[in-house]
C-alpha cells in the first residue's frame, strides 16, 4: 500500500510541475519534454539546472503551437485593411508606397504559411527562464564538437530571433559549410525582453544595459563559465553595455555597428555643423553617412517619446507591416535590402526573401509585441554611434550597407583592445540575415585569437 501511494503522489506531483509549466507558457506555446536531439549535452560546464517547478531559476522547455484561429484572424484583418490614397510622389520619400504594401498584402492574406516558419523553430531546442522577474525566450543549441566556444547573439529592431535562424548551423556545425571542428560554437540566442516570446517588462529599467547583465546571468545559468557576445543594431548595444560590465568569463564581444564615433565628432553630428577640417578620407565618408541616417530616423524618435501611441500596429498588420518596413540602412529609408527581398522568392545564396520578411512580422503581430518592442527605445537615455569607452576585447566587422561605415581609426581609438577589424563589400545592417555565410565566416575570424 505505501509504494502504491507513493507511486501516486510522484505521478500527481509530476503532472501538476507540467501543468505549472505549461500555465506559465501562455498562449504563446506549450511545454514539451526535451527530446535526445534537443538535450544538452551534459558536462561539468554546460548542464543546465534541473527543472523544478519552485525554481525560479529553473529551464523550461518551449514550443510554439499558435492556434489557428488567430491565423485565421490575421488573414481577415488584412483583407479588411482600410487602405489609404496613393502617395502623391513618385518615390518612396512619404514612406513605404501603397503598391508595395497591397501586393505584400494580397499574398500575406491568401499564400503565406506561418506554420513553416514555426516548424522550423520547433525543429530547434527552445526554452524559457525567468530572469530579473521576466520570462526570457531563449533558441540554445550545442555543437558536437568538442571545445566549441559559447555565444550569445543578440538581434535587434525591426527583428527578433528570425534574423539568427540562418547562421545557426554554420557556426554549430562548421565542418558541413566548409570550415573546420576548430572553428564550433554553442550558441544561444535569447529573444529580447518586450520582444518574440520572452515577457513584456510592466515596468520601466529593461534597456540594453540590463540586458547586458540578464545576458550574463544566462550564460552562467546554461553553465558556461566562459563565453563571447555578438550583435547588431540594438544587440549591438547590448554587447557594448555588456563590454562595460565586463562580467567575469566574457571574453570578448563582436560588433556588426560598432559605436566608434569620436566626443568632438558626434558633438558636431548632434548640432547639424559642417564635418570638423582634417578628417581622412574614410572619416569624412562616415561623417555624411551619419548626417544622412541622423535625417532618416523619424520612426526611432517617435518611438523614444510616444510609443504608447502606436495602437494602430497593435490592431493592424498592415499598419504593422509598414511601420516594420519603413526602417533605413544605407541604401535609404525603407531599408533596401528588406525591400528588395520582398521581390525574391528564393535565394540560393541566402539573401532575404519575401517569406522571410513575412516570418518577421507574423512574429511580431501573433505575440502582439509591436508596441512592447517599441518602448526599448523609450528606455534607452545614452548616445547611439557615440564610442562609450569599452576595455575589453572588441571584433568588429564593417558591412557597406550598414547605417556608417566605422573607419578603422576611429574604431582603434573607441576599443582600445581591438581584436579584430574588417571591411566586408558585401551586406548590410541585417547582416546575419542578409548574408548568412559571410556573417558565418566573420564570427569565425573575430574569435579565432581567443580557442
Amino acid at each position: 500500500m505505501s509504494d502504491k501511494i507513493n507511486h501516486q503522489r510522484r505521478r500527481f506531483l509530476g503532472i501538476a510541475a507540467m501543468t505549472i509549466a505549461t500555465t506559465q507558457l501562455g498562449r504563446f506555446g506549450s511545454a514539451n519534454a526535451q527530446s535526445s536531439q534537443t538535450k544538452p549535452k551534459e558536462t561539468a560546464t554546460t548542464q543546465p539546472r534541473t527543472v523544478q517547478s519552485t525554481d525560479t531559476t529553473a529551464i523550461r522547455p518551449f514550443r510554439i503551437n499558435m492556434p489557428q484561429a488567430a491565423i485565421v484572424d490575421l488573414r481577415r484583418r488584412i483583407t479588411a485593411t482600410q487602405w489609404p490614397e496613393k502617395e502623391t510622389v513618385a518615390d518612396q520619400s512619404q514612406g513605404v508606397q501603397i503598391a508595395t504594401m497591397q501586393k505584400l498584402a494580397r499574398y500575406w492574406a491568401t499564400d503565406y504559411d506561418w506554420r513553416k516558419v514555426e516548424t522550423k523553430l520547433n525543429a530547434l531546442p527552445q526554452f524559457i527562464t525567468t530572469i530579473d522577474g521576466l520570462d526570457i525566450h531563449f533558441i540554445h543549441v550545442r555543437s558536437q564538437h568538442e571545445n566549441a566556444l559559447p555565444l550569445i547573439v543578440n538581434h535587434g529592431w525591426p527583428g527578433s530571433i528570425i534574423e539568427q535562424l540562418k547562421i545557426i548551423d554554420p557556426l554549430t556545425n562548421p565542418t558541413a559549410h566548409g570550415a573546420n571542428a576548430s572553428d564550433a560554437f554553442h550558441i544561444v540566442i535569447p529573444s529580447m525582453p518586450g520582444y518574440g516570446f520572452s515577457g513584456k517588462p510592466t515596468s520601466t529599467g529593461w534597456g540594453p544595459e540590463r540586458m547586458g547583465r540578464a545576458w550574463d546571468v544566462l550564460m552562467k545559468r546554461l553553465g558556461y563559465t566562459r563565453y563571447v557576445a555578438q550583435g547588431g543594431d540594438w544587440g549591438a548595444f547590448v554587447v557594448d553595455q555588456m563590454g562595460l560590465q565586463a562580467p567575469a568569463g566574457l571574453l570578448a564581444i563582436h560588433t556588426n555597428m560598432p559605436a566608434t564615433v569620436p566626443a568632438d565628432i558626434d558633438k558636431a553630428l548632434q548640432l547639424g555643423s559642417p564635418a570638423p577640417s582634417g578628417l581622412s578620407a574614410d572619416e569624412q565618408r562616415a561623417y555624411q553617412q551619419l548626417e544622412r541616417t541622423f535625417k532618416q530616423v523619424a520612426y526611432a524618435r517617435f518611438m523614444a517619446s510616444r510609443p504608447q501611441t502606436l495602437y494602430g500596429i497593435a490592431d493592424s498588420p498592415v499598419g504593422l507591416a509598414a511601420w516594420l518596413l519603413d526602417h533605413n540602412d544605407a541604401g535609404g529609408q525603407p531599408a533596401a535590402a528588406v525591400a528588395s527581398a520582398l521581390n525574391r522568392t528564393t535565394s540560393a545564396t541566402g539573401e532575404l526573401t519575401r517569406d522571410e520578411i513575412l516570418d518577421n512580422i507574423t512574429l511580431y503581430w501573433l505575440t502582439n509585441t509591436g508596441v512592447s518592442a517599441s518602448r526599448l527605445y523609450w528606455e534607452y537615455k545614452g548616445g547611439f554611434f557615440n564610442a562609450k569607452g569599452v576595455s575589453i576585447p572588441v571584433a568588429v566587422s564593417v558591412f557597406p550597407g550598414e547605417q556608417y561605415e566605422a573607419p578603422r581609426s576611429w574604431t582603434e581609438r573607441a576599443y582600445s583592445k581591438l581584436i579584430y577589424y574588417n571591411q566586408l563589400d558585401k551586406g548590410g545592417h541585417f547582416a546575419a540575415w542578409e548574408q548568412p555565410t559571410i556573417f558565418s565566416q566573420e564570427l569565425r575570424a573575430a574569435f579565432k585569437s581567443l580557442r
